[in-house]
């Protein structure tokens, strides 16, 4: 649960300086730092993808994973979601600055790859940096939206808690299941997700990451199949 505390102080603490401090950062620091941490994102990923023992898994899990993912439009359908919500707080007379800043940053920061690639890292493997790396994007952007969104950002820090600490709470449980083999490859697949998660950041390439995060949990009997029959490169 540690990455899940320092997420949620990290979003507290930049929507504190953004309130009193926002506007007096130029947004071409902002820009640079983003891109930075854009490469230890890339660091990170490429680190974690090569933990892999065959590739064949990885490639197999993508490519169904990412037909599931593309048939169900993951990603669409968090957007739909997403505006639901802000639907349902923010009704016709009732829309408050408050409200808007809230939701749309709870989103922002629950509804990701990276949210649940690092949870589950955190919980099946007890590695942190993803969530790490995540706090400090959070922080920095909760920095950026306070200053202009006001203090409805700081409260999106306890729906991020809640929801990251439950992923990571249940990959504890799944820890003493799952095989050593099986989390190395759940953690090579994630690793490639949150390589594509750098490409966006920095305007590399835009990579449908969300649709593609079957892979990850497909990855587990791809695996099993792979080691009962032997199968490899």
């Amino acid at each position: 649960m540690l990455g899940t505390f320092v997420n949620t102080i990290a979003i507290v603490v930049g929507g504190l300086v953004g309130l009193l401090f926002g506007q007096a950062f130029p947004d071409k620091i902002k820009k640079t730092v983003i891109q930075g941490i854009g490469l230890a994102i890339l660091l990170i990923g490429g680190s974690m993808a090569l933990q892999t023992k065959n590739s064949l898994i990885i490639i197999s899990s993508l490519v169904l994973g990412g037909i599931i993912g593309e048939w169900i439009d993951i990603e669409l359908r968090l957007q739909h979601f997403g505006e639901w919500l802000e639907r349902k707080f923010a009704r016709e007379g009732q829309e408050t600055g408050f409200t808007k800043a809230f939701v749309t940053t709870s989103l922002i920061y629950c509804v990701g790859a990276m949210a649940i690639m690092g949870s589950l890292e955190s919980g099946l493997n007890g590695n942190n940096n993803i969530l790490f790396a995540k706090s400090m994007l959070d922080g920095i952007t909760a920095v950026i939206f306070a200053s202009s969104m006001g203090i409805g950002v700081l409260v999106s820090a306890i729906p991020v808690f809640i929801y990251q600490g439950s992923i990571t709470m249940a990959a504890v449980l799944l820890q003493g299941i799952l095989s050593p083999a099986v989390i190395a490859e759940m953690s090579a697949t994630g690793g490639l997700l949150i390589l594509g998660i750098g490409f966006n950041i920095l305007e590399i390439k835009e990579i449908k990451v969300g649709n593609l995060l079957p892979a990850v949990f497909i990855v587990v009997p791809i695996t099993l199949l792979f080691t009962k029959f032997h199968l490899g490169m």
